[in-house]
């Protein structure tokens, strides 16, 4: 997997001050621009995410290169639908390169690993002869697992990037988007440092986990009622 950060909002985070400093100010968000200082921006940045005053991180936008993801991981990143994708097309792009991802659960055992790659391979075999016999790509494709590797560019505003990853970076999350967003974190946190660290799992903002068990960083809703009953 490789994520690469090509394009974003340039002064993303003072972007996102600006604009909301300026809700409330006769000043446009131009003329602030050049006024607000380092520690004013982190204040406003913390003030607008303790008020959940988000809608301001929606004027600043990340697009990202991403290689190497499965087709199972890229329908649950597409599900983000405020965003905008576009994939490698497997009904233009032949698949002659026959890349794969492998689940660490099935690579740590080397019988099921084998027949995992067997699999995999004799469906690329079967969908190479359909091409050969003149069978579109985009019928051919159809024998495909969903273990395939695919590209695509991804574009998603500040606001959706806390969000989503608020639910992926969840440590009861599949594998391989927890992976996809811990790089898309590590990209952000070069050009956004403020923003970057705020992109972490929702039970850190709430103080107890909302799911229905815990991955045991923080207790469920229900664990830290009882706890606080306890103590009563």
């Amino acid at each position: 997997m490789q994520v690469t950060l090509i394009n974003y909002t340039p002064n993303p985070e003072l972007t996102i001050v600006a604009a909301a400093r300026s809700s409330a100010s006769q000043s446009t968000a131009e003329e602030l621009w050049g006024k607000l200082s380092s520690q004013q921006i982190d204040n406003l940045f913390k003030q607008l995410l303790d008020s959940g005053h988000l809608s301001p991180f929606e004027h600043a936008s990340f697009t990202f290169s991403i290689q190497g993801i499965s087709r199972v991981t890229s329908h649950q990143l597409v599900r983000h639908r405020l965003a905008s994708y576009t994939q490698q097309s497997q009904r233009y792009v032949p698949l002659k390169q026959y890349r794969y991802v492998t689940p660490p659960t099935i690579s740590r055992q080397p019988s099921l690993l084998a027949k995992y790659q067997q699999t995999l391979e004799s469906a690329h075999e079967f969908y190479s002869q359909m091409l050969e016999a003149g069978i579109p790509a985009e019928d051919a494709r159809y024998i495909i697992p969903q273990a395939i590797e695919t590209q695509l560019v991804m574009t998603m505003n500040a606001r959706e990037l806390l969000y989503s990853c608020s639910l992926r970076l969840c440590l009861r999350a599949q594998w391989e988007i927890v992976e996809l967003f811990e790089s898309i974190k590590a990209e952000v946190e070069k050009v956004a440092p403020r923003l970057g660290a705020e992109l972490k799992p929702k039970c850190y903002p709430l103080g107890y986990c909302d799911e229905r068990e815990s991955c045991g960083i923080f207790p469920t809703k229900s664990e830290l009622k009882a706890k606080e009953q306890q103590k009563d």
